[in-house]
Order: structure tokens, then sequence, then C-alpha cells
């Protein structure tokens, strides 16, 4: 076996570590810590919107209720409860959780377009709600004052407004995320996560029940954002109301579709261009979404199974053309 076949297949059987390793080093690539802090929550909601839509095969235009509702939920635990901030960020994944049980007990009785649709006038009632409860949420302002004090671990101050220390604290939480789906998806429950994708029907025949499967999928992809959701109001000290706006679920959408949806890394890929697409193009035009927008149908026409997922593809039918020369 080649050294290029040995980490192909070293990387796909630790992929958790591989990911890992790779944002360790991350900040550095990146021009300034704050765009680094970006990619890493929002490659989490992508891969919270990614076990929905590239493993399951929901499309959803919903899920900035579970992304907002977090935000919004730990915010107001900080700012009107004054309680600690991790757990404030209990708080907002458990009232995601909740919110997407609701959703998704609702929205799962349907299917493609339909589906989508019924996800996206639940998530806009649940913007209307927030956006009206102004006296916690602040309205069109947004939620502000939300801070997070500097704590002690092992005698050493941890300062949460040092962009580095705040990049490698969220960091611990996205391991986590990564290594609790890495899981799931290998369990028998992935298995069958990918089956109902596939063929319900024949899913069904085979003795599973394909409605709780989507309903517990759609939950756990709810709580996946509702973290990401947790972790930007920490970062941001404010929760802008654009945080529950359907273009919020749009760049879930995008961002999957770029990285390649249905891969373990390609959503963080996904996450990294387009973020870094916006970061370079609004310095230029204030028509950047009309720029990326033009940039992100080419990359759907010439990459349709995305940037990760076209480059693993190559690399695949790259080992196999040397497997069976020899």
């Amino acid at each position: 076996m080649t050294l290029p076949q040995k980490l192909y297949f070293m990387v796909v059987r630790h992929r958790v570590a591989a990911v890992l390793l790779f944002l360790l080093v991350f900040p550095l690539l990146m021009p300034y810590e704050a765009l680094a802090v970006n990619i890493l929550i929002y490659g989490l909601y992508a891969v919270g919107y990614n076990l929905l839509f590239g493993y399951t095969g929901m499309l959803s235009f919903g899920h900035a209720a579970f992304f907002g509702v977090g935000s919004y939920i730990t915010g107001i635990a900080i700012v009107h409860f004054g309680l600690h901030w991790l757990i404030a960020i209990v708080a907002g994944v458990a009232a995601a959780a909740f919110v997407g049980l609701i959703i998704g007990y609702l929205a799962i009785r349907t299917r493609g377009i339909y589906f989508a649709m019924v996800t996206l006038a639940l998530g806009q009632i649940v913007y209307y709600l927030f956006y009206k409860a102004e006296r916690w949420t602040g309205g069109e302002n947004g939620l502000r004052g939300i801070t997070v004090a500097p704590f002690e671990v092992f005698g050493f101050t941890v300062d949460f407004l040092n962009p580095m220390t705040k990049y490698y604290l969220i960091f611990l939480f996205v391991a986590a995320a990564l290594w609790f789906v890495s899981r799931v998806l290998n369990s028998p429950f992935g298995a069958v996560i990918e089956a109902v994708r596939e063929n319900e029907k024949r899913t069904a025949a085979c003795g599973f029940d394909v409605a709780r499967t989507r309903l517990l999928v759609f939950v756990l992809s709810a709580t996946l954002c509702g973290l990401a959701g947790t972790l930007r109001a920490l970062h941001l000290s404010i929760v802008p109301i654009d945080s529950l706006h359907y273009l919020q679920s749009g760049q879930g959408v995008m961002m999957c579709l770029l990285g390649g949806m249905g891969t373990f890394f390609g959503p963080f890929v996904g996450a990294a261009v387009f973020l870094y697409l916006e970061d370079i193009v609004t310095t230029m035009t204030k028509h950047w979404m009309a720029v990326v927008g033009v940039i992100f149908i080419i990359f759907v026409l010439f990459f349709p199974r995305g940037i990760w997922g076209s480059l693993v593809r190559w690399l695949q039918r790259s080992l196999f053309r040397e497997a069976t020369a020899k």
C-alpha cells in the first residue's frame, strides 16, 4: 500500500482526530481570529444541518429557529437571570432541542417540498414570537449585554475576551459535538438514517420505524444547531434578531452544498469558503450577496458533490486506479 493510500485510510478510520488536528491550527491560517471563530461556529451549525439534510435527505428551511432559540435562551439566561454561562449554554441547547421536538413532530408527516415549506412556516412563527417579546429579546435591536467573566482553571485565568482563548474554548464544545456525531453515524442507528435517505419504504419493510427515526434525527440536528447558536451568542456578546431569519437557514443549505452534503468534513469546508468569500467580497462591494451567489452557482454546477465531496471522490478513484493497475 502506497503512502497516499495509507494516509487516506488513516484519515477515514480516525476522521474525528483528523478534523480536530486541522481545527487546532486553523486560526493560524486565517487573516484574523474572529473569522476563525465564526467559521468554527457556523461549521458546527452546518454539521448539525448536514445530519438532517445530507445523511437523512430531509431539506429544511427552518433551522434558523433552533440556531436563534439557542442564542436567545442563552442570552436571556445570562442577561435577565444572571446565570453562569455554562448553565446558560445547557439551557439554550435544551430549549433548541425542545423546539426541535415540537417542529419535528409537526413536520415529519410531510415529504419533499411540503416538508421544506412547513419547516419554513414554523420557523417564521418562532421568529415572530421572539421579535414581539421585546421585553426579553430586545425586539428589532436584538439582545445585548451578554458577558462571560474571566474564570480560573487549574490556577490559570481564562479570559473569554482574548480571541485565541475564545477560539480554543469554543473548540472544546465543537470537538465534543463532532465526536458525538461520529458515534451516531458509526452506530447501527447511523445505518438506519442513511437507509431512510435511500429508500423509506424498504427501510420500513425491514422493520424500522421510519417516522420515529426521522423525528429523532430532526431533534438531534436541532440540538447541534442550538449549540452553535449558544456559542455565537457568547462570541458576539449580542443576539441579533436575524439569528432567527430564514436567510440563516439558507446559509446552512449553501454551506452543506458548497462543502459536500453527506460528508463528515464537508460542512466545515463549506462554512469556511462561504464566510471567507463574504469577508473578502464585502470589502469590495455592497452587493456582496450577488457575487457570492454567482460563485455558489458555479461551484454547484461544476462540483455537484461539493468541494470536499468532489475531492474525496477524485481521491477514491485515483486510489482505485492505482490498485487495479497493480
